[in-house]
């Protein structure tokens, strides 16, 4: 199963300008001399000219991720933008595209972003796409998610949003084992080459058991969850170039698991478990049963992650934060682009500092842009 790349080479007229524009910010940051950043941008635009692309440098590929993080509007955590640790893995793979390198150093990164439980901010960057040349990616939306599995009766077993993913990979040829959390693989594609699937090491896969602080039965309940996110179906685009295997790990949010990966009814749907444990009137909705069940299980979430020694925040405090990042970016003369819908917390929105606030989307360059499915698109490039 091959697909065709979609790509449109970093030599164009816009391309060109976007990495002339990097350069002036960077200048304009205090990262270049105004000597510098002329030097630099002469060396670009004669690789442009000579080539059809260039090859950033080591400190344009972290402070240019860095930026690109400030500047996306999806992100509630942006305040730590500086902190951001970026791997330069351009050469992972080789010339002739190793799958089996690739895989490792994608689990290499699980590894590192771990960190024994103190999860790392860590990006780390793969090729970018050539003019003669997309770069490589994977199929997965994140490195670690579970696998779900359509039942005849339409019921889903695991996640459902992974069913479309979970079939794909088995029309690879992956064998699952069945069950409510199974960790899917990583599918790594060159394009113009047939995909191969890997499974991730345990050592890899750190999960969470969740439990509650006040109901011993809430551990009978079996739930769980990966200890960070690792998301991977995002281009990285930098200075005119596109990076589409970018893999950026955090630390969780609490209400991202409690409030929506286990109570969305299109996920794991576990408020009516939670709310039965607890003894409360599902007959209706008028008895708030979801609301209440909702704030247990997300307590329970905050609760056992603190317990395990894994790094995760609450909504207050991620809120509060961003407000200060908000500030702090007004005092350095620059907008603050953010989605509201990302921003404002799944519960108890109106109790946090962002909810009578009003931020404008807007999508400025570096950035992170959505990669399409490859199962689903036909389009494995970027």
């Amino acid at each position: 199963m091959t697909t065709s790349p979609l790509y449109v080479p970093p030599a164009t007229e816009s391309g060109a300008a976007e990495a002339a524009e990097l350069v002036r910010q960077l200048a304009a940051e205090g990262h270049l001399s105004a000597e510098a950043a002329q030097h630099r941008g002469r060396e670009i635009a004669g690789e442009l000219a000579a080539t059809g692309t260039y090859r950033q440098s080591a400190e344009e590929l972290l402070l240019g991720s860095r930026i690109a993080w400030r500047n996306n509007p999806q992100c509630i955590g942006k305040f730590y933008w500086k902190g951001l640790e970026v791997r330069d893995c351009r050469e992972a793979g080789g010339a002739g595209g190793d799958e089996g390198a690739l895989f490792e150093a994608l689990v290499e990164h699980l590894r590192l972003a771990w960190n024994g439980g103190k999860v790392r901010l860590l990006l780390s960057v793969f090729a970018p796409s050539e003019p003669d040349r997309p770069g490589p990616r994977v199929w997965n939306g994140q490195l670690i998610r579970y696998a779900g599995y359509r039942r005849d009766d339409g019921s889903v077993l695991g996640d459902p949003a992974s069913v479309e993913f979970t079939e794909a990979v088995q029309r690879l040829g992956w064998r699952s084992r069945g069950t409510e959390y199974d960790v899917l693989p990583l599918v790594v594609q060159w394009p113009g080459r047939e995909p191969r699937w890997f499974d991730l090491p345990p050592d890899a896969v750190p999960e969470v058991r969740i439990s509650h602080p006040d109901h011993p039965w809430f551990e009978r309940l079996g739930l769980r969850w990966h200890a960070f996110p690792t998301i991977s179906d995002q281009i990285l685009e930098l200075g005119g170039l596109r990076y589409p295997l970018a893999p950026f790990s955090a630390w969780y949010t609490c209400t991202e698991i409690g409030a929506r990966n286990l109570s969305d009814t299109n996920r794991y749907d576990k408020l009516p478990e939670v709310a039965r444990g607890l003894g409360l009137d599902t007959s209706r909705d008028r008895t708030l049963w979801r609301d209440r069940a909702l704030l247990e299980l997300t307590a329970a979430v905050l609760h056992s992650y603190d317990r395990a020694g894994v790094s995760i925040i609450d909504h207050h405090f991620a809120t509060k934060q961003f407000v200060r990042h908000e500030e702090r970016e007004r005092k350095s003369g620059r907008d603050c682009p953010a989605d509201w819908s990302a921003i404002v917390p799944a519960t108890s929105g109106s109790t946090t500092p962002v909810w009578q606030r009003r931020y404008e989307p807007t999508r400025a360059r570096p950035n992170f842009a959505p990669h399409p499915a490859p199962w689903a698109s036909g389009g494995a490039g970027d």
